[in-house]
């Protein structure tokens, strides 16, 4: 898998964590029947269980080592359990928030595409087409994002899995849509994952770019988003995280609301995906 570094201006060819399991569940007959069971709620909380004893801090180490992590950009101390590495905060002043009011942030560290909402309400996301309903589950006003834009950060095992608000609001509304737990990689292509998995959404109400539907979506193994309890909110501020597992956050904006930077937009075109950091610029208020 190929992506974009936009900061050296290179390509970087990663490997998707797990990658010979997610084949096997996946692309195998007797796979896709274990695949029912491991795309249920009740594995990843017995994943999370695991996960959470002191047994487990020994896979902290090589999960380290495998996933080249920047331990200097995270706290220092004791970890309890591999999901409290796992859940880990950054050091302060190791990620910068781009503080122009001008910039729409990345809410996380992250693999970013750009893709177009259609004047009927459709979605082409990594080759499935959508409707807007589907993903959101439902909106009062969808027709007002028609034309607009929709944003979808993958977050991979490597990456910080804590994620904040792009801009200073208010949350107006939000809903929990229990569902699956599929990969959101491209290795579940057949299955509608943005329709189908476990999701929390918002309806942010934000001071530069309008309305904005922030959608934090489960997957594999990740039955557990956590976000805070706040209704107001500032750019930059923590808005919650997810638990062990790939993820993903999906943002859609209304017509005019935002101009995504170039050089994503064009990695977009391609279908290749941009590296991001928590707190970098993506675009700027039209």
């Amino acid at each position: 898998m190929r992506i974009y570094d936009r900061k050296t201006k290179k390509y970087e060819e990663i490997v998707q964590y797990g990658q010979g399991a997610l084949k096997f569940l996946y692309g195998n007959v007797f796979g896709r029947i274990l695949l029912r069971i491991a795309v249920s709620p009740a594995a990843s909380r017995l994943y999370g269980y695991i996960n959470s004893r002191p047994s487990s801090r020994k896979k902290i180490p090589g999960f380290i080592e495998s996933n080249k992590i920047r331990v200097e950009d995270f706290e220092d101390r004791e970890y309890r359990s591999f999901n409290d590495f796992f859940t880990r905060k950054l050091r302060k002043g190791s990620r910068i928030i781009d503080a122009d009011e001008s910039r729409l942030i990345s809410p996380a560290d992250s693999k970013l595409l750009i893709y177009n909402i259609t004047e009927d309400l459709r979605i082409n996301v990594k080759g499935r087409e959508y409707s807007l309903d589907e993903i959101s589950g439902g909106l009062n006003n969808p027709e007002e994002y028609s034309g607009g834009k929709c944003l979808v950060y993958r977050l991979c095992m490597d990456d910080y899995h804590r994620y904040c608000f792009i801009d200073d609001g208010t949350v107006t509304q939000t809903k929990v849509i229990k569902g699956k737990l599929h990969t959101v990689s491209s290795l579940s292509k057949e299955y509608k994952i943005y329709k189908e998995n476990h999701r929390v959404v918002s309806v942010l109400s934000t001071k530069h770019f309008g309305e904005v539907i922030h959608i934090e979506v489960g997957a594999l193994l990740v039955g557990k988003i956590v976000n805070r309890n706040v209704q107001d909110f500032s750019k930059g501020e923590e808005k919650g995280f997810f638990e062990p597992g790939g993820s993903t956050i999906i943002q859609l904006f209304k017509k005019d609301a935002v101009q995504i930077d170039d050089d994503i937009v064009q990695q977009s075109l391609d279908n290749t995906e941009t590296k991001v950091l928590y707190g970098e610029g993506v675009g700027s208020v039209c």
